[in-house]
């Protein structure tokens, strides 16, 4: 099983930036593929963005597609979701995850979870 911690939430005014970061342990990292997911209150949880185990490959939500990247970098066991031109409707808190299967990009496939960063966005 692997363990994830995300970190890089806070608050920033709408247009801002924030980076956020999800570090992995337990089972080597270059085995899965990667995805960001996000959960407003109130709201289900929701996918944002997905990257394969070896990078070339991601996919994005259209609500965030232009303005966020995810991006991984297997040597530091971490994962990143760079988020430019944020909204208040991003708040939520972000969460990432882990598939077993290494090329998916699909959603569903997402087994293992962080704790969660909180993302909030003023207008």
């Amino acid at each position: 099983q692997v363990q994830l911690v995300e970190s890089g939430g806070g608050l920033v005014q709408a247009g801002g930036s924030l980076r956020l970061s999800c570090a992995a342990s337990g089972r080597p990292f270059s085995w899965y593929a990667m995805g960001w997911f996000r959960q407003a209150l109130g709201n289900e949880r929701e996918f944002v963005a997905a990257i394969t185990s070896d990078g070339r490959s991601t996919y994005y939500a259209d609500s965030v597609k232009g303005r966020f990247t995810i991006s991984r970098d297997n040597a530091k066991n971490t994962v990143y979701l760079q988020m430019n031109s944020l909204k208040p409707e991003d708040t939520a808190v972000y969460y990432c995850a882990a598939s077993s299967l290494s090329y998916t990009l699909r959603p569903t496939d997402f087994h293992s979870w962080g704790q969660g960063t909180q993302v909030t966005v003023s207008s």
